[in-house]
């Protein structure tokens, strides 16, 4: 039995548009077995199940599941078709989907893990992340589920030819969503190197308030209400925070006002205000001075989830937050969430 757990993730942190990334403690778990036999009747040899989050629609077939899908990818780029005969995927998922918090990259994270471990190919963390990057184009997210922790990444430039092959499975969050054709040919393997990330330090009182409504923004209906060029004044704006950022999340004891300021954003957030009713109130509303314990507040990747960093009154933050969420007719949970610094597991046995 392997079982391997990833953890969910917050990207866009702040102004760290596409370039911060946090890890968070809701864990996608796999339970993976390979039961030695001579054939299989499953297609691609790999049985799926699955609970938790999404079960009624999640597909449980292996050339359109996002996790099973990826890991073949994995496979085929190593001359193996198809999963070894035969491979049970058992799918805990507990991260909501379409909400900000990462579930198409820990999805995609699993699937490069799982393609690793049962083609025993011993491909390194590193390498492992080009795969990720050639599925998922977000390096804040995967980089973070990947390795854990508080991220700043960023991703080269890759060129049509790497790109372009229909055997590459897209994540949903791609505008056009693909499963990837199976064609019989081997799939090009990932330039080395894609992406890189720096972990920082991150200050043992902060803790994340997630403030998850009820609806889903899927992440290319939210980068559809972006702008195709921004000011040189709004540019700067987020260019002065974002050096200040990791620094003041790093520093014991946390200063409250310098994070909260260093928190702001002009890139995305004031953007997808029309997909999120209420944001640009909470947002502007919930502070250090009105709510202490605060440090920070920023939409949660694309949305609709609002993270909240604090050092206390937590439970306080939050029902201020979900009442502001309930006056526009939206009812929200919130869960308590720390840093997963340990990033992508895998266990045997």
């Amino acid at each position: 039995m392997i079982t391997i757990k990833v953890p969910c993730s917050s990207a866009n942190i702040g102004p760290g548009f596409d370039v911060i990334g946090l890890a968070l403690s809701i864990w996608l778990e796999l339970r993976v077995e390979v039961v030695k036999s001579e054939a299989s009747d499953a297609p691609l040899n790999c049985v799926i199940t699955y609970e938790g989050e999404g079960a009624e629609e999640v597909p449980l077939s292996a050339d359109s599941n996002l996790v099973t899908r990826t890991a073949l990818y994995v496979l085929r780029c190593h001359g193996q078709r198809a999963f070894p005969a035969e491979t049970r995927v058992h799918i805990i998922n507990p991260i909501p989907l379409g909400r900000g918090l990462g579930s198409s990259g820990a999805a995609v994270v699993a699937g490069v893990v799982l393609g690793n471990e049962v083609g025993k190919l011993g491909l390194t963390k590193a390498r492992m992340l080009d795969y990720c990057l050639m599925i998922e184009r977000h390096p804040d997210n995967v980089a973070a589920a990947l390795y854990g922790g508080f991220v700043g990444t960023y991703l080269n430039d890759l060129s049509p030819e790497d790109t372009s092959r229909k055997e590459i499975p897209l994540s949903e969050v791609l505008v056009e969503p693909a499963g990837g054709v199976d064609t019989g040919k081997a799939p090009p393997e990932p330039p080395h190197n894609i992406g890189h990330y720096m972990k920082f330090s991150w200050a043992p009182e902060i803790k994340a308030i997630a403030i998850i409504p009820q609806f889903e923004v899927s992440t290319a209906k939210a980068r559809d209400v972006l702008p195709t060029s921004y000011s040189r004044a709004d540019l700067v704006f987020n260019l002065q925070r974002i050096a200040l950022l990791p620094s003041a999340l790093g520093r014991s004891p946390p200063d409250a006002e310098q994070i909260y300021l260093a928190m702001q954003d002009k890139v995305h957030q004031p953007y997808r205000k029309e997909l999120i009713p209420g944001l640009p109130e909470i947002l502007h509303s919930v502070t250090p001075k009105s709510h202490p314990g605060l440090c920070g507040i920023c939409l949660s990747g694309a949305g609709p989830t609002i993270l909240a960093l604090a050092t206390e009154n937590f439970e306080g933050i939050a029902k201020v937050i979900l009442e502001m969420f309930k006056k526009t007719g939206i009812e929200c949970t919130w869960k308590l969430l720390e840093p997963a610094e340990e990033g992508t597991t895998v266990t045997y046995g």
